[in-house]
C-alpha cells in the first residue's frame, strides 16, 4: 500500500498575539502576517522568551517526558520507577501527582493521542500500566515478554505498540488490554512509531535503516537505508509532510512522507540523536544528545534558530502540542552538581525572559 500523506491543517494567524501572548517587532499587520511563524518571528519570539526554568519531579534520572494531547499536563517517566504528572499553569510546572507501581525503571511513557487523561507507561520489570489522571489509578497492567525500552500510540487509538530489549514489538489492544499480535525482529529494534494515517508502522534499527511495516497485516513494505550507523529515534510532523530520524552518526535525517526520500539533514550535533521533537505547528525540531544544547532548527530550511544550552547529555524532549513550549530531562552528573536539587528534574523552555 501506499504512504497517505496526513490532512494538512492550515495554521492560523493571531489576531494580534503569539501563542505565548507576545508579539515579536512592531510590525504593522500587513507585515506580521508575512513574517507570520517565519525564522524571523521564531527568533525574535525566543529573544523574549529563552527562560528555561528546572521543576523536581523525581529522584533519579529522568527517561521520558511527554505532554498530554490538551497540552494541559506533562508526564515524566524515570529510573526511579514512577511516573509523575505535572500542571501547566501559566510560566510553571505545578506537580499533580506519582504514579507507583513499577518494579523497574520507566523507561517510556505516551499519552493517549485524543484522550488527554490517559497514558501509558513502559517499564524494564516486563509489563506495562496504564493510568488514568482522574482516578490516578493505574487502570490496566499487561505483562509482556520482556525488558520494555520504547512504547507508543497509535494515532487511532485503539492499540499500544510496546517493543523490549530482546527485539519483540507487541501490539496491544488499548481497551481489551490483550495482545493482538507480536513480531520478532532479527535486528536491534529502537525506537517505534505509526505514522499519522496509522496505516504504516516505521521501526528504526541498529543497521542504520528504517524498517516499514504495512499495518495492520505488519507486512514488510520498504526498508531504507537512512544511516551509515545505528538509526536511534524517529518522529513524526504533526502536518503529516515529514518524519525525522536521528542516528548514532550525529545526524539529524528530514525525510518526505510521500516519497519516502531525504530532504535534507541537520549537522550540527557532535553526538549520537538520542531525541526529537516537532514543534505543533511542524516548522521547528528540537534534537539533542551528549552535546550540552538542544538544537532547534527551522524544518523547511534546516537552519538553527536557537540553541538551548544544557549542562549534561538530553535524553528526552517534547515540544507543547499548541505552544512553543520545550520540555526535557538531562542527564545526572555524579559530583558536578548538588544530586538533592538536579537529581530527577523536568526543564522547560521557551517561557518569558521576565518570568
Amino acid at each position: 500500500p501506499s504512504v497517505k500523506r496526513g490532512v494538512n491543517r492550515p495554521l492560523t494567524e493571531p489576531a494580534s498575539t503569539d501563542c505565548a501572548g507576545e508579539r515579536p517587532g512592531g510590525e504593522g499587520p500587513a507585515l506580521r502576517r508575512t513574517l507570520w511563524r517565519s525564522p524571523r518571528w521564531l527568533r525574535e519570539l525566543f529573544r523574549g522568551h529563552s527562560k528555561t526554568r528546572e521543576f523536581p519531579a523525581h529522584s533519579a534520572k529522568v527517561h521520558s517526558v511527554a505532554w498530554s494531547c490538551d497540552g494541559r499536563r506533562l508526564a515524566s517517566g524515570s529510573f526511579d520507577k514512577t511516573a509523575s504528572v505535572f500542571l501547566l499553569e501559566k510560566d510553571r510546572l505545578v506537580k499533580e501527582n506519582n504514579y507507583r507501581g513499577h518494579g523497574d525503571s520507566v523507561d517510556q511513557l505516551c499519552w493517549h493521542p485524543s484522550n488527554p487523561d490517559l497514558f501509558v507507561t513502559a517499564s524494564g520489570d516486563k509489563t506495562i500500566r496504564i493510568w488514568d489522571v482522574r482516578t490516578t489509578k493505574c487502570i490496566a497492567t499487561v505483562n509482556t515478554k520482556g525488558e520494555n525500552i520504547n512504547i507508543c500510540w497509535s494515532p487511532d487509538g485503539q492499540t499500544i505498540a510496546v517493543g523490549n530489549k530482546d527485539d519483540v514489538v507487541t501490539f496491544i489492544d488499548a481497551k481489551t488490554h490483550r495482545s493482538k499480535a507480536e513480531e520478532q525482529f532479527k535486528f536491534e529494534v529502537n525506537e517505534i512509531s505509526w505514522n499519522n494515517d496509522n496505516n504504516m508502522f516505521f521501526l528504526t534499527n541498529g543497521n542504520g535503516c528504517i524498517n516499514i511495516l504495512s499495518y495492520p497485516e505488519l507486512k514488510p513494505v520498504q526498508s531504507i537505508n537512512a544511516h551509515p550507523s545505528n538509526c536511534i529515534c524517529i518522529k513524526f510532523d504533526p502536518m503529516g509532510k515529514y518524519f525525522a530520524t536521528g542516528s548514532a552518526d550525529a545526524l539529524v535525517s528530514l525525510w518526505d512522507v510521500d516519497e519516502l526520500v531525504c530532504v535534507r539533514c541537520f549537522s550540527r550535533l557532535d553526538w549520537p540523536v538520542r531525541t526529537l521533537s516537532f514543534s505543533h505547528d511542524g516548522k521547528m525540531l528540537a534534537s539533542a544528545s551528549e552535546d550540552h544544547f538542544i538544537d532547534i532548527a527551522e524544518v523547511e530550511t534546516g537552519d538553527k534558530l536557537w540553541e538551548v544550552q544544557c549542562e549534561s547529555p538530553t535524553f528526552t524532549v517534547a515540544w507543547h502540542p499548541k505552544r512553543p513550549l520545550l520540555a526535557f530531562a538531562c542527564d545526572d552528573k555524579d559530583g558536578k552538581y548538588d544530586s538533592s536539587r538536579e537529581a530527577g528534574t523536568v526543564k522547560l523552555f521557551g517561557l518569558p525572559n521576565d518570568s
